[in-house]
Formats: C-alpha cells, structure tokens, sequence
C-alpha cells in the first residue's frame, strides 16, 4: 500500500513538473517603447509562451487619446496572442510602442515575433461579403456632429440608431480642441456678466456662404446647448472673448465635451461600429436606402430609413486639396488622419450640390514635430533659421503658410518671453509637456535651435525699438505694442502653418437636408459638420448634429 501512495505521489510531482514547464509560472515583466509623446512603460503579464494582460504603468500620450486606443491594442494583442496585429487608426504611434513593448518582452520569454516596425500588421485576410443589417438611422462618422446626431435622434424617439467610424476611435478631430466657441446663453457668459442673445449672434455671423434660414438654426441652437451639455454632464465652467469656452480655466473643452457625448451615446445603447468605413450610398429611386461598409476584409450593406453623413472635411487629401485648392496641398494639416473627403465623390457621381470648396480654414500656427495648434497674443516674432524675422506676424491664411515654407529649410520659429507665457494657458500647456524650448537668456534658446545668437539678439532688439516707436517696424505699418522683456527666460518652439478645415462641403439646407444639385432636397439623406458646407466650426458641427438627429427621426417616425 505504501508503494502504491509513493507512486502515486511520483506520477503527481510529475505532472506538476510536466504542467509547470509547459505553460510556465505566471510572470509580469515591465517594459518600454517609444510613443508619440515620449516612452510608453507597461507591464506585460505572461504564462510561458502565453500573453496574459497588459498594463499601463506610465506614458507621455495625450489622456483622451491613449484612454480610447489602448483597450482596443489590448484586445487585439490578447486576442491573437501576437504583437503582429493592426494599429489602432488614428494612434499609430501609441500603437506601434504597445506593440513592440510585447514583442521585446515575448522574446525573452523565447518566443520570438520579429522586428517591429510601423507598418507592422495582421496578416491578410481574403476580401468578403457579409449578411446585410437593418437600422432606422444610420450615421457615417462618429465625430462631434455624428456623436450629437446620434443623441439626438434618441431623444426623439428613433429606436435603432447606429454609427460607423472608419477609425477604430471615436471623436474625430473635436478630442483635441481647446476652445468651444460661439456658444450663447451659457451658464458660464452669465458669470461673466454677458448678455448674449440669438439676434445678436445672427448679426455678427451672417454672411454670403450661409443661407440666412441656417445661421438663424444655428443661432438658435447656440443658445440651448450649454443647456444640453450641461444636461449630460458637460459642464463648461470657463467663458472668454465673449463666446469661448473651455471646460476650465486649465482644462481643454475638447476631451471633456468627447467623453461626455461618447458617455451618453453608449448610454442610449447607440449600435457603434468603429474601423468600419462607409463606401457608398445604397440609392432607389434618387432616395437614399443605406450605406455601403467595409470593416477589414468584409463588406455588407446596412439597410436604413434615413442616413447621416458626418464624415468631417477634406485637409489630409493632399489629392482633393490639389484639385480644390491648386498649390494648398503643400501646407500639413492639423486635422486628424480621418479627414480624408471620402464621401465627396460619392456625392458628385450623384449628382448632390457641393459649394465652396476652395474655402480653407488655415491656423497660423502648429509646432512641427506634433500638428498641437500652439501660439498666442501679442509680443513675439517669427524668425527663420538665420535668426531673421521675414513677415508681419499678424499676417495669417495660405499667403503665410507658403512663405513660412520657403524660408530656408522651412525652418521657423515662434519665440516670446516670460509676459507672452504668463497670459496664454495655451503656451503654458505646451511648455510644461516640453513641446517648447525654455531658455534663461537668448543666447541660450537661439543655441538650442542652432540659429546664430547675435542674429536673434539683434532681431529682438529691433523688435523693440519697432514696438518704442524708436525706429520702424520693417514689417507692419503698425507696430506691436508690447516688446520684448529685457531678462529671460524666453520660449520657442519650430512651426508652420495648418489647414485646420476645409470649409465647402455638400450642401444642406436648415434642416441638414441634403441637396441635390437643382435643389431638391434628397430623400432620406441628411448631413452635419464640416463635411457640410458651413462656416461654422466645432459649435455647429454639434448643434447641426443635433438637427440632423431630430431631423432623420421625424423623417423615420412620418414615412
């Protein structure tokens, strides 16, 4: 008998022993890559050969970005059991440090995945057709217009709502604003002692690219949304320059506004389907039926009474651009990678009016290296390479971005001093991510742009003299009316100029209708956001949204 439990015992270590070296003991092991803002650390927990979770530790990416991208690498990661999957769209970097973090860490485990590179991807899969779905709304581009849409349309009463996104994030471009302008009424104006009104905001945003039915639409939507977002939990505490805001004084609106509707759509039980990219409309009739979608190899159609197009504009197709707006395609965009028009040819083979394409909204500023929208107020130069200023700073629009880019090597720089700083959150934001460069003296800053020192210390002085109406400003028939300050530290960064939107679009009419190029209004088909065309901007897309959703649901409801 004894025998026979000593056996036994033998056969159970061995078992222990056969089971422990082929899946291994459970293990985390922390490591580091290189992500857009700096090195992403997580902690990669492994079973042998087996990827059991990853973990943040630390990272230097933007909050609202690594939050939405990096549950989806995760997934995918764990899913395949393989770093070699496809980045998140619109987070390749993030993407590409998740990933190579894995494979480093697999490699001395003994499993090794080979080189990681940017255009490290899923393997392919053959091309197929899916099943069709059915929905009463569908909306194509979960941005800001989309997102409103899709609220919206809730709110009135629509029972099956879906949204496509081609990337596999939500939120487009809006995530990363800092300013939530020409909102009236709000909470925060109030506090602020401003009596906006709905009359008043039609009188100063009137103008010939807008009917005058849409501007008073989008005054009147104006002057509800604080309301509506604050309904949501979006509360923007922070009013400046009369209709701007922020979520705080120190805080973004963007990301806020994002999360809030990204919040409330998941709440409504909204069907979203992300990295899948609307391809054509399915017509009857001159009647838009559905959309046409691919998600990776499959393609299906989805089946709806209405449709919303929120697709945002054109500024990342340098193809488009060349052909809208000849030489524009030279200047980057600070748009995200998304804004690619991909529904403009949709909408000329059918036939549906599009007006103003030209039109581009071009920000003087963005810092080179990342596209941040950066620059602030009065008192600073732009100089180039040599350390010379080359153009009035006021100046703005393609003019100026072309001449930025043919300065040598297109090497800009916007520097300014401890004032400029101190009156800026924005500069302050910039500073303390050290996308600027801080110096104690100019010396020391033109040192650190490799620009010659006497050059920038002579140009400051001239700046100075200019501004102490001492000598001329070779620039500006008016001079700037604060110089620079005699005792660092200084600030620069490099920059160029950026499309920041394209402004023409499909036309819509004030109930987000789409028309057709004679006019009438396309059956079933709706559209929001700078897709549209519009001078509107971040504010619009929403409240146009929110129109576009009350509008499909009463289409849906009455058919």
């Amino acid at each position: 008998m004894k025998k026979v439990k000593s056996l036994l015992s033998y056969m159970i270590l061995g078992m222990v022993f056969v089971a422990f070296n082929c899946f291994g003991a459970v293990k985390t092991t922390t490591g580091s890559a290189g992500g857009f803002g700096g090195p992403v650390t997580l902690e990669v927990v492994t079973e042998g050969e087996k990827i059991k979770d990853l973990k943040v530790v630390s990272h230097k990416e933007t909050s609202h970005l690594m939050d939405r991208a990096f549950p989806v690498i995760r997934e995918r990661i764990l899913e395949a059991q393989s770093p070699v999957v496809d980045s998140v769209s619109g987070a390749s970097f993030t993407s590409f440090a998740v990933k190579k973090v894995v494979a480093d860490v697999m490699k001395k485990e003994g499993k090794d995945f080979g080189r990681i590179t940017f255009k490290t991807k899923a393997p392919e899969q053959p091309a197929m057709i899916g099943e069709s779905v059915n929905t009463d709304i569908v909306i194509i581009g979960g941005g800001p217009a989309g997102l409103a849409a899709a609220i919206s349309a809730k709110e009135a009463g629509a029972k099956d709502v879906m949204i496509v996104e081609k990337l596999d994030i939500l939120s487009g471009n809006g995530k990363f604003d800092m300013n939530f302008f020409d909102m009236i009424n709000s909470k925060a104006q109030k506090a602020n002692g401003i009596n906006d009104s709905i009359e008043a905001f039609i009188k100063d945003k009137s103008n010939p690219r807008d009917t005058a039915e849409r501007t008073r639409v989008q005054a009147e939507g104006a002057y509800v949304l604080d309301d509506w977002l604050r309904g949501m939990g979006i509360n923007l505490n922070y009013n400046y320059g009369l209709r701007n805001h922020m979520a705080e004084a120190d805080a973004y609106a963007g990301a806020h506004i994002q999360d809030g509707l990204e919040r409330k759509v998941k709440e409504l039980d909204v069907d979203v389907r992300t990295g899948t990219k609307g391809l054509d409309f399915i017509m009857k009739d001159g009647k838009v039926t559905g959309v046409k979608v691919q998600k990776k190899n499959v393609t299906y159609d989805i089946n709806a009474k209405a449709v919303i197009v929120a697709t945002g504009g054109f500024s990342a197709n340098k193809a488009l651009l060349a052909k809208y707006a000849p030489g524009s395609e030279r200047v980057e965009t600070s748009n995200q990678m998304g804004a690619t028009g991909d529904f403009v040819p949709v909408f000329e083979k059918n036939k549906m009016k599009m007006e103003n394409m030209e039109v581009l909204s071009v920000f003087k500023m963005i810092i080179s290296k990342t596209r941040d929208l950066t620059g602030a107020g009065d008192g600073f130069i732009l100089v180039n390479k040599n350390g010379k200023r080359f153009i009035d700073e006021t100046q703005s629009g393609l003019p100026m971005a072309y001449t930025i880019l043919d300065q040598p090597e297109s090497k800009v720089f916007y520097i300014y001093d401890q004032n400029l700083y101190e009156s800026a959150y924005r500069l302050k934001k910039h500073v303390g991510q050290g996308l600027h460069v801080k110096a104690d003296t100019l010396e020391e800053l033109a040192d650190k742009f490799e620009i010659p020192k006497d050059k920038l210390v002579a140009t400051v002085e001239t700046f100075n003299k200019g501004v102490r109406g001492e000598e001329k400003d070779p620039f500006r028939k008016e001079p700037f009316t604060r110089e620079f300050k005699k005792q660092g530290p200084y600030y620069g960064v490099q920059v160029e100029s950026a499309i920041h939107m394209t402004k023409g679009g499909v036309a819509a009419n004030e109930k987000a209708e789409v028309l057709y190029e004679d006019g009438k209004v396309v059956e079933g088909l709706y559209a929001a956001g700078e897709v549209t065309n519009t001078s509107a901007a971040y504010s619009g897309a929403v409240v146009f949204g929110r129109v576009a959703g009350k509008s499909a649901a009463e289409f849906v409801k009455n058919r």
